[in-house]
């Protein structure tokens, strides 16, 4: 569950795992989410120099723990802008979170939370 993607010949793009990502969070499907994730992610904070998720195996035990505890989310949106989505989930405790995830080539190698949509897209220059 935690081991390296699927490999794909084409590189990934925002526009192509659009869709994709939305599935896999709305599932809480951790080997989608895998096959998304750039080996390098790093996840955290909107300015955090350090994130405390700094591989894809971290990322997954994050979710893990998150269902594990019976923590479970709906996304509401998810926008294509550039090498970048901008993501909206709504929790199952009622609040709203979003993130950005930065895509390269090899997936999703980004993602910084945030507590309301207009941060979040600031962080894009929206």
């Amino acid at each position: 569950m935690t081991g390296p993607a699927p490999k794909n010949d084409e590189p990934m793009t925002a526009a192509s795992i659009a869709e994709r990502v939305r599935a896999a969070l709305d599932s809480a499907d951790l080997e989608q989410m895998a096959a998304l994730l750039s080996s390098d992610v790093h996840w955290g904070a909107p300015d955090d120099p350090a994130p405390p998720c700094r591989n894809r195996s971290q990322v997954l035990r994050w979710f893990e723990k998150g269902r594990a505890a019976g923590r479970r989310g709906t996304v509401t949106d998810v926008e294509v802008h550039g090498n970048a989505l901008l993501v909206g989930l709504r929790l199952d405790t009622g609040e709203e979170r979003w993130q950005v995830m930065r895509v390269g080539p090899d997936g999703v190698n980004d993602i910084r939370g945030f507590e309301d949509h207009r941060s979040a897209a600031a962080k894009l220059g929206l």
